[in-house]
């Protein structure tokens, strides 16, 4: 599953939820037309008909169509259930950094790949 946090939500016909994630973490919707059944954790709210979109300003960047997601505001926490083979498609588009794995088991938690850090990204670049 992923995680992610809602950075923008702009109401309209259709609320548009933008997330600090997307195309660079996951390419299925794009590529496959895979559809995910995301929700939102810990809230309680009437549903709004919603657009799930990643933070990369491209046409493409849409994570889902038409969902029904609890009336949703900045820093709720969309997840998207079954995006674990959603790994091998990572990649760094727009400078996006690579996000964490977290292994979950039972309750417990832990680390398994770190978050891509900046000079990471950058230690390819020639100057």
């Amino acid at each position: 599953m992923t995680l992610y946090s809602v950075v923008t939500v702009k109401r309209g016909l259709l609320t548009h939820v933008a997330v600090n994630g997307g195309m660079a973490d996951n390419l299925e919707p794009l590529l496959y037309g895979r559809q995910f059944a995301p929700t939102t954790l810990d809230r309680e709210r009437p549903p709004e008909t919603c657009e799930l979109v990643g933070y990369h300003f491209e046409s493409g960047d849409v994570l889902v169509h038409g969902v029904a997601l609890a009336a949703p505001q900045v820093d709720d926490l969309p997840v998207m259930p079954v995006t674990g083979a959603c790994y091998s498609l990572l990649n760094n588009f727009n400078g996006a950094r690579r996000p964490p794995v977290v292994l979950v088991c039972d309750g417990d938690a832990r680390p398994a790949v770190r978050r891509e850090p900046i000079i990471d990204l950058l230690a390819r670049d020639v100057l």
